[in-house]
């Protein structure tokens, strides 16, 4: 028998034909459409940590400029995604809704570039930090100030500071305050390399010596190619046990970086940060020292040099005295320049 002389099964037949075509069809549209591009304009959208899936919607929403949102919803739950991580995501013009979806389901956030420098209190840092992270300041600086994390690390909450180095980081956005802390352990591990660890031994000093000397270095100049010359002086002085009097330490120890002249009264403070009271090295850094401080200590200018006073021509450099009679004739120069400028 011809099947196609029986009308009822040729109509099944062209039926079911028909069915197929326009599933293929709609199925091509479909996948046309979740393969088609979904940002109209290159964005960054955040998505809190612990947020509800409406309010990460509502952030894609607002800041993600998805082409057809209604689109993307539906997309979303055609592969059944309910949440997504956490993170900083960078929403490239063109990407498909089939690639956007693959990226928030999975997490694919980029890392922001966190950068410090110039840094003196845990506060401070505190406070940089929660402007690149997510985390807050006030969480930080708890996490920060607790004797126990300096502890964990192999430092007391004097010296702990010393283990930042300042430098910029590829860091994810939303990690968290331990995290942050363990990350810059790994980055302080791996500054000490081996050419660091032998000029380390070289020099007599421990880690935290090192960077505490350091300290004071990056704060008497800001010269980095002084900073050598600074750092022998102040090695020469070690040596013999000689006083450091590093003005440096009495505005850390007095509380106030802003003094322009060092007077007695300031002398007076009595705290082992003062280094006209006290010999030798003050408890930790009195800042984050930049990597040039803490290279100029561990490959210092040798000389015989044994003290220093700013010049009196406020170019920022420093003359050099051998003896104690030099330096007088240096300081009374720069104090007369102070006095001119009615600097008090």
């Amino acid at each position: 028998m011809n099947i196609f002389k029986n009308k009822k099964i040729k109509y099944l037949i062209f039926s079911f034909l028909g069915m197929l075509i326009i599933v293929a069809v709609a199925g091509f549209v479909v996948f046309e459409n979740y393969m088609s591009s979904a940002i109209t304009e290159t964005s960054v959208v955040y998505i809190p940590t612990g947020s509800t899936f409406d309010r990460q919607l509502d952030s894609l929403h607002v800041n993600g400029n998805i082409r057809n949102f209604d689109r993307f919803k539906k997309y979303l739950n055609l592969r059944k995604v309910k949440n997504i991580r956490p993170g900083r995501y960078v929403l490239k013009q063109g990407i498909s809704y089939h690639d956007l979806i693959i990226k928030l389901r999975n997490g694919e956030q980029e890392a922001v570039k966190v950068t410090f420098n110039n840094i003196r209190t845990m506060d401070k840092l505190a406070g940089v930090i929660s402007g690149y992270l997510e985390v807050d300041s006030l969480s930080l600086i708890n996490v920060l100030n607790d004797p126990a994390t300096a502890y964990s690390y192999g430092f007391d909450q004097n010296n702990f500071i010393g283990m930042f180095i300042p430098d910029t980081y590829h860091i994810y956005w939303n990690t968290d305050a331990e995290g942050f802390i363990d990350r810059m352990n790994k980055e302080y591990n791996r500054f000490w390399n081996q050419r660091r660890m032998e000029k380390l031994q070289k020099s007599g000093l421990t880690k935290y010596e090192a960077i505490t000397l350091a300290s004071i270095v990056a704060e008497e100049t800001i010269k980095t190619d002084e900073m050598p010359r600074v750092a022998g002086v102040y090695l020469n002085r070690l040596k013999i046990n000689m006083p450091l009097q590093a003005d440096p330490t009495v505005k850390y120890a007095v509380g106030d970086f802003t003094l322009r002249r060092i007077l007695n009264k300031h002398l007076e403070t009595d705290s082992p940060y003062n280094t006209y009271m006290y010999g030798g090295l003050p408890p930790g850094p009195i800042c984050v020292p930049p990597v040039t401080a803490i290279d100029a200590v561990l490959d210092p200018e040798e000389h015989n040099y044994l003290y220093f006073c700013a010049r009196d021509d406020f170019s920022g450099y420093h003359n050099f005295a051998v003896n104690h009679a030099q330096h007088i004739k240096n300081r009374n120069a720069y104090i007369n320049a102070l006095n001119q400028r009615g600097i008090r």
